[in-house]
């Protein structure tokens, strides 16, 4: 019997405080949880409200975001309606929550946004693995969708499947070796 995820605290809601820094994140992943009550920690001025991607609210408001792009990173919604996602979304952030500061003026130096996005991307599609296993992060396997059914997940032409695949020949390929010749 499939159980809704437990809610995340009372965290402030876009609807509760509409002139807030929206984040809209993955509310079915524990990981994804995490790093938005971390958020919520850090917001010591209250300038977030938070939503959870599945909620219908998110495709009423903003259409303009595919169920895709939020599967695939955070975002945010700026008072002034703009969109940012992954490494934008942070940058965006590192200006709002004082215990980013120091990693403000980094972050906007000219030109480095492309890096930011690289790193931004290695960790979103390594947060599963980062963290455990997918049945110990998501609650009813929900976080799979990421990885698809059989454990694939391409971003930016990388598969996990392909990885995976590739360290299940070379562990056989390590076995065989270290097994002697039949006769």
């Amino acid at each position: 019997m499939a159980t809704q995820p437990r809610p995340t605290h009372s965290l402030p809601s876009p609807s509760e405080h509409p002139d807030r820094i929206i984040v809209i994140y993955d509310g079915q992943c524990r990981f994804c949880r995490a790093g938005v009550e971390q958020l919520w920690h850090w917001d010591w001025w209250h300038k977030l409200s938070f939503i959870s991607l599945h909620e219908a609210e998110v495709t009423r408001r903003w259409p303009q975001l595919t169920h895709a792009q939020l599967m695939e990173q955070m975002y945010i919604v700026t008072p002034d309606g703009a969109c940012l996602g992954g490494a934008s979304a942070v940058r965006f952030l590192a200006r709002y929550l004082p215990i980013l500061w120091p990693m403000a003026p980094w972050m906007h130096l000219p030109g480095t946004l492309p890096i930011w996005q690289f790193l931004y991307g290695i960790v979103a599609r390594s947060r599963y693995r980062l963290a455990g296993r997918i049945a110990e992060n998501c609650d009813e396997g929900t976080c799979s969708v990421h990885l698809g059914k059989h454990g694939s997940h391409a971003v930016g032409g990388q598969s996990i499947q392909k990885e995976r695949l590739a360290q299940e020949a070379a562990s056989k390929a390590t076995q065989t070796m270290s097994q002697p010749p039949h006769d």
